[in-house]
């Protein structure tokens, strides 16, 4: 049986476009119906292969942002003006069409309620994506399981996701959600500015004695620097779990 889900999950797919959500004016969110989907756990993802008129194939890899729910389930994606497949997937995807994907993939960087906490959940840009389904799951498990967010962003228009957090925040007990801005913060902003550091860290984290679960998602440079930040605090490395993505992801 073992053997079967695996072979299952390294078996391409067609997935159909059920939903599209423009989440900031690069990122778009698309959810997918996916007969015989075997399922997956908060934190996994999935391969998506596009193939052009010629036959040229190109796939990447996106962060599933929803808990399981059927055959369905829902992906982030951000343009990147040099990719190969991310444009085709925020600018030319439209409802009803047809993609091929294989997974769930990963069991490392994963997290379900009963796993308990304190969570400790670090994402930077479109990094969010895991992270908010495990954010998901946890609400809709109506768990009580203490959570802290720290969210990097470049300027105000890239936060994804921005009402639902909002939402969150303001009434979701037990939940703690703090933004930062690298480059611009939106007009009147009076919270965190700068990247987030050893000291932002030291300041907002769960501390070792806390022994949060801590997960890390975003471009290769924010989570090593988050990674290695909270290991120098003294959180135990087996309990710092990163997951991340270079510059030429499409």
């Amino acid at each position: 049986m073992a053997r079967a889900a695996v072979l299952r999950r390294l078996t391409w797919a067609i997935a159909e476009v059920v939903h599209l959500v423009d989440e900031t004016p690069r990122v778009r969110s698309l959810t997918l119906e996916v007969p015989d989907w075997p399922g997956h756990l908060p934190g996994h993802h999935i391969d998506v292969r596009v193939t052009a008129e010629d036959g040229y194939q190109a796939q990447r890899s996106y962060s599933i942002a929803t808990p399981v729910d059927g055959t369905r389930l829902t992906i982030t994606v951000e343009r990147l003006d040099d990719g190969e497949v991310s444009p085709y997937l925020t600018d030319v995807l439209e409802v009803g069409d047809r993609l091929e994907l294989r997974g769930p993939i990963g069991g490392y960087f994963v997290w379900e309620p009963d796993r308990g906490g304190p969570l400790q959940l670090v994402a930077g840009g479109s990094g969010i994506a895991p992270l908010m389904a495990m954010l998901r799951a946890r609400l809709e498990a109506g768990s009580d399981v203490p959570v802290r967010v720290l969210a990097s962003w470049r300027s105000g228009e890239d936060v994804i996701y921005a009402d639902e957090l909002n939402a969150i925040a303001g009434d979701a007990a037990g939940i703690e959600i703090t933004h930062t801005f690298t480059r611009s913060a939106p007009d009147g902003w009076t919270g965190r500015t700068g990247r987030l550091d050893r000291e932002v860290l030291a300041a907002l984290a769960w501390t070792p004695s806390e022994l949060p679960l801590a997960y890390v998602c975003g471009p290769t440079g924010l989570v090593e620097a988050v990674a290695s930040a909270l290991v120098e605090l003294g959180h135990d490395p087996a309990r710092v779990l990163t997951k991340r993505f270079g510059p030429t992801g499409g």
